[in-house]
């Protein structure tokens, strides 16, 4: 997400953070850069224009060409605008209103709608503890309320008994009758969409909104349609009213343009974002978080926020109990390799962290990625139970048949038992307070860092210089 965005805007603000002073015209070239960059993002020209014209306002003056790091006090004045533009503060689904709570989900066909409603409605279930009730409206694309209904199964969330030949006004009305009857919560209408917008399409939003009156109407966008996108929400946004907009293939697009448009142009906040394919991979939209990502700036608190509900507490609790003791072995390693997978990956983590964007080619380049976990946790399964308890076991002709058992060669062996030793030595030295993701990362690390790599200063976080 908003990679190659982030890769250009890094790079203009390393050359203003290098000197030691700046002129007017040393402010006005970087924020050309800048104008390009975000242009080439897809976002849109208007809202490009008014970024620049805010950023440079700010940026050219007396104030910041003599202060200390004025390079540093630039790049807070676009990050507080690109804040500005993301609309400032998140915004959660708003279910403040008698039950049951109509949400209207809105957006052309292939935005990932229905998916989307799934999604919705399995973290309101889940993390709201409401009672959720879906209903597919699409009555024109082929078995797309079948594919609502098999998600809902899934998801174990409740879907509206499909009746055939039923007008979406229709559907939606029953829908809302079941809610009230059923004692659900909310009420969520997958509406139909089109591949592009049309009089039928808007007309038939129009009817069911009428009819409905939802409490929230949530327009999907895909991301990878780019400006197209922007164009799209603006429609929506005249004709049917939306309260909320949710970016869909966060995680497929590396300019990520059409989310820093969305909210500028249609004065509606982006609530959620979805950032897989699995019927739990969606987040809350949070601009300040969002802005650091982009400058570089890492986002820790999200991924201690993801940690929290993706990692077993009490695996955590018993690793941290052997950790006091001293105690490592491989099991504990495989263990530790997995909650990384869960957190997102190797890659998913590193890019939450401050600084990694700088390496990230050499990362890449290392073969630190998913598969290397794969590959790691593969050989940790070759070992017989007693190899995993007592990695001191393992000698030469071991080491080689693990090799031969997990596909891989001794050399890889060798590197997961250097990665192992160190991690059990900082376990061994790790005080008490100190946070077990930064322990994790510090240890990692620096096994697999290859022969005359370097880490930027202050990553990873508990790890070893």
């Amino acid at each position: 997400m908003f990679e190659s965005l982030s890769d250009r805007l890094t790079g203009v603000f390393d050359r203003l953070r290098g000197r030691g002073a700046l002129t007017d015209s040393d402010v006005v070239e970087a924020m050309r850069e800048v104008r390009v960059a975000l242009l080439e993002a897809d976002v849109a020209l208007g809202v490009v224009k008014d970024f620049i014209a805010k950023v440079q306002e700010q940026a050219v003056g007396q104030e910041v060409l003599r202060s200390i790091t004025p390079g540093q006090q630039v790049v807070k004045i676009v990050h507080d605008a690109l804040v500005d533009m993301l609309g400032s503060e998140s915004h959660s689904i708003d279910l403040n209103a008698p039950a049951p709570v109509c949400v209207m989900m809105a957006g052309l066909q292939g935005s990932g709608k229905t998916t989307t409603t799934a999604k919705i409605a399995l973290r309101l279930q889940t993390r709201e503890k409401k009672k959720v009730l879906m209903a597919s409206l699409d009555t024109r694309r082929p078995a797309a309320q079948e594919q609502l209904k098999i998600l809902g199964e899934q998801a174990g969330v409740a879907t509206l008994p499909i009746i055939a030949n039923q007008m979406p006004a229709d559907i939606a009305k029953r829908a809302i009758t079941a809610a009230k009857f059923g004692g659900y919560d909310v009420v969520m209408l997958d509406t139909a969409g089109r591949l592009h917008i049309d009089e039928a399409l808007m007309a038939e939003m129009i009817a069911v909104r009428d009819i409905a009156h939802p409490h929230e109407t949530l327009l999907v966008a895909d991301c990878l349609t780019g400006q197209d996108a922007v164009q799209i929400a603006k429609t929506f946004a005249e004709r049917v009213g939306i309260t909320g907009i949710v970016l869909t293939r966060m995680d497929g697009d590396g300019r990520g343009g059409a989310a820093l448009s969305m909210r500028s142009v249609t004065g509606a906040p982006i609530k959620l974002i979805g950032v897989g394919e699995k019927l739990d991979a969606i987040e809350e939209f949070h601009p300040k978080r969002i802005a650091g990502r982009i400058l570089g700036m890492g986002d820790v608190v999200s991924l201690v926020e993801k940690a929290a509900e993706t990692l077993d507490a009490e695996k955590a609790e018993k690793m941290a109990a052997k950790m006091k003791r001293g105690e490592f072995d491989l099991d504990d390693l495989a263990e530790q390799l997995r909650q990384m997978r869960k957190l997102g990956g190797m890659q998913g983590v590193l890019s939450m962290l401050p600084g990694v964007g700088k390496v990230k080619d050499q990362l890449s380049e290392a073969g630190l990625d998913d598969r290397m976990l794969k590959r790691q946790e593969a050989i940790i399964t070759s070992m017989t139970k007693k190899e995993r308890k007592k990695p001191e076991l393992l000698n030469a002709s071991r080491r080689k048949r693990i090799a031969a058992g997990a596909g891989v060669d001794v050399s890889d062996v060798n590197k997961l038992m250097k990665m192992h030793r160190q991690m059990a030595d900082m376990m061994k030295a790790m005080s008490k307070n100190k946070g077990l993701l930064g322990k994790l990362a510090g240890g990692l690390m620096p096994g697999m860092m290859p022969p005359g790599m370097k880490l930027p200063p202050g990553f990873p976080p508990g790890g070893r210089r």
